[in-house]
């Protein structure tokens, strides 16, 4: 393993089980988190590693079986040899063919062949040419074909199935502006009538269930029959078969394609294939949902479906969507107007949240506290954008915070800064807002949202948390703090002069993309290579809804919460607000929802993060007062009453003024605190920690917020930080 590159990885517990539900084997147990994103982890855990695919996604080790076909409806499952279940494979005329292939007689090109579950079913094709002059067809091709991809209306995408709603066992297909269609005889299933099913809008019915069965050589299993070498046997009206070497060889008729609805196809006792009754009188019109339509005319019922009139009949065509599976940088987009949905790559993702924590577009996540201007990504090929954050120490000795966005393009500057201010090329403007074609600045829930015609949108709350998001035509041109974009994180820390850095020289990297200049820094002097101390050594508290609460329950399960709470512990360090906590849940919060998770609307109101808070101490204290209080934490509350009950009886009864308590010199305050309220030395976290709102805010006051910006009457809210 590469230095550097920690993939943390501990004792993973796996055992593996077979579901009738399921068709592959599963791995059980908890899963392990990671940190190289979106690469490929090997797991010693588990036996068999070359059976399965294990890569980071969203901090977890994700693992699944990889290349097995289907055997969730196998009749005929053989004993598992190697990575697969398998079902019974075929032999015809000496070859063997697995269960699922089709193939075809170079003879005679209408026959077709296919094994299921140790069955071979031999047909002959039906063809279906819905045109008045098909063409011949070619060589080695059963059916003739029409000239154009079009089919009661639907079109027919190369690549793509339509099938009619009358007879879903007809497959058209195009290919080179030549529309087939053919229709195959549904396979002889292993399995008995009553464990078949057919579901709505399919062909051919299939088991309802697997089982594993031991083979018996030379003889034959089909339904509830047992036969031997040589045997004949009909398992339906329209299909003979014969025992051949422990293979099914059965011929099934395929039934003509039918043109009238399916109400009205009839099937004669006794035969095969079902008919249509004979027509009493042609029409010239059809009506449908009201509407009359013409002979020939065509009209969609949605994206997938449409009509014909043909001769007072109504005849449809249904397009057919391949199974998609889309990979983890990847969504299932169905475009307006579009039948199937494709898979396409998500848009890169760059997260700053915090005393600044920074996720880049690849999933690399790093810390920096620098208090200057930097370059926060910008298109390093085409110059077409460039978005620079300025940050601001707050009069903290090692911590930082953004202060101000500024997204530059050829014709347009936008600046954001604190409490939502917007810029558009230097004048304040009101969201919303749209400029020419180029911009639209709305406000959110969650704050200012910038959409840009480039592909460049941004999300700022107007506080500490910054999301953009870049278009994939983007990829391999993007620099800055938020990294290259080329799905590889290893690269994420590659400096303006091209050195790739370490993750214990971030603070190189990130000073090479620092613009602006001295004058740019709000702390003059800081050293960027030593880590910052934490004198909170229990903030830890703050950041516990992050992994135990019923707030983003839905989101554990999804995405790994550890960077987050690492992130909320230490911007609690140095905190001037006391709820720098709520940064790190509004970064969670916004990739659990990205990711497919559910959070629950009043999130913020719940753990004291609104947007329009009253202060820090009340917001923390309507946190944690919705908690379940210790047994320790309502003694501790109930001892301070009985001190200061006690402690206004002493003045009142020595003479004393009770107001000259809060004359006295800060060094006797604090002793007579120490003597009178000991309770108040403990810290946030400690199990002692009392109920009052009013300690608790004196407290969060005296540790987090600098004297300068403390008011003595603290009913009031404090000033707004610059």
């Amino acid at each position: 393993m590469e230095a550097g590159i920690r993939i943390l990885l501990g004792i993973l517990f796996i055992t593996t089980t077979i579901d009738s539900a399921l068709t592959h084997e599963s791995i059980m147990g908890r899963r392990e988190p990671c940190s190289n994103e979106g690469e490929e982890v090997a797991v010693d855990s588990i036996k068999d590693m070359k059976c399965f695919k294990c890569i980071c996604q969203n901090g977890f080790v994700e693992c699944e079986q990889e290349n097995c076909p289907a055997v969730d409806d196998c009749y005929m499952l053989e004993k598992k040899n190697g990575c697969c279940e398998k079902c019974k494979e075929c032999i015809y005329k000496g070859e063997r063919y697995a269960s699922g292939a089709e193939w075809s007689d170079p003879d005679d090109p209408c026959a077709s062949f296919k094994c299921v579950a140790g069955v071979v079913t031999e047909s002959n094709m039906q063809c279906y040419t819905p045109c008045n002059n098909p063409l011949s067809p070619r060589k080695g091709q059963c059916c003739s074909a029409c000239l154009g991809c079009s089919l009661n209306g639907q079109t027919v995408q190369d690549g793509r199935e339509v099938t009619l709603s009358e007879d879903p066992c007809l497959k058209c297909s195009c290919s080179n502006r030549r529309l087939t269609c053919v229709k195959k005889a549904c396979p002889v299933l292993q399995c008995p009538p009553s464990k078949q099913i057919k579901l709505p809008g399919e062909c051919c019915p299939k088991c309802s269930e697997k089982r594993t069965i031991k083979p018996f050589p030379g003889r034959c299993i089909l339904g509830k029959g047992f036969y031997d070498d040589g045997k004949h046997y009909s398992p339906d009206k329209c299909s003979t078969c014969t025992c051949v070497n422990g293979t099914s060889i059965c011929r099934r008729e395929t039934c003509p394609v039918l043109e009238c609805s399916p109400t009205y196809q009839k099937l004669t006792p006794g035969e095969c294939c079902p008919h249509c009754p004979p027509v009493a009188k042609a029409r010239s019109t059809c009506t449908y949902d009201g509407k009359t339509y013409q002979n020939n005319d065509t009209w969609n019922l949605d994206s997938c479906r449409s009509c014909r009139c043909h001769e007072g009949e109504i005849r449809c065509a249904q397009a057919k969507c391949p199974t998609t599976k889309c990979r983890p940088n990847e969504t299932l987009v169905k475009p307006a107007g579009q039948c199937c949905a494709r898979c396409e790559e998500s848009a890169g993702t760059c997260t700053v949240f915090g005393d600044p924590h920074y996720k880049t577009f690849d999933g690399k996540f790093f810390s920096f506290q620098g208090s200057c201007k930097y370059q926060l990504t910008a298109d390093c090929m085409n110059q077409t954008f460039s978005i620079r954050v300025t940050n601001d120490a707050r009069s903290t000795k090692s911590s930082a915070w953004i202060k101000t966005i500024t997204l530059k393009m050829p014709t347009v500057r936008v600046n954001l800064g604190q409490k939502m201010r917007v810029k558009v090329n230097g004048t304040r403007v009101i969201p919303p807002y749209k400029f020419e074609n180029m911009l639209d600045i709305q406000r959110t829930d969650e704050g200012i949202s910038v959409v840009t015609e480039i592909g460049i949108n941004l999300l700022w709350d107007g506080s500490n948390f910054l999301q953009v998001q870049a278009a994939t035509s983007y990829k391999k041109k993007l620099c800055g703090l938020c990294g290259n974009y080329n799905n590889v994180y290893r690269d994420d820390l590659t400096s303006r002069r091209g050195i790739n850095y370490t993750d214990d020289e971030v603070w190189r990297f990130a000073n090479s993309w620092k613009v602006g200049g001295i004058k740019a820094c709000s702390r003059k002097h800081e050293n960027l290579a030593k880590t910052p101390i934490c004198r909170l050594k229990k903030g830890g508290q703050f950041c516990k809804p992050l992994r135990e609460s019923d707030i983003f329950d839905d989101c554990v399960s999804r995405l790994n919460p550890e960077h987050y709470f690492e992130s909320c512990r230490k911007d609690m360090c140095e905190c001037p607000s006391g709820r720098c906590y709520c940064d790190s849940f509004a970064a969670y919060a916004h990739e659990c929802k990205r990711v497919g998770g559910f959070v629950l609307d009043n999130w913020r109101r719940q753990t004291g993060c609104e947007h329009n808070s009253t202060g820090p101490a009340h917001n923390f204290n309507r946190w944690l007062t919705t908690s379940q209080a210790t047994n320790q934490q309502l003694a501790a509350h109930n001892k301070l009453h009985r001190n200061r009950q006690k402690m206004r009886f002493r003045l009142h009864h020595h003479g004393s003024n009770p107001m000259r308590f809060h004359h006295l010199n800060r060094k006797q305050q604090q002793q007579q605190q120490q003597q009178h309220f000991p309770v108040l030395q403990f810290g946030l976290d400690s199990p002692n920690f009392p109920l009052r709102s009013h300690d608790q805010e004196q407290l969060i006051l005296s540790q987090h917020v600098p004297r300068e910006l403390r008011l003595q009457n603290h009913s009031r809210t404090p000033p707004p930080l610059v």
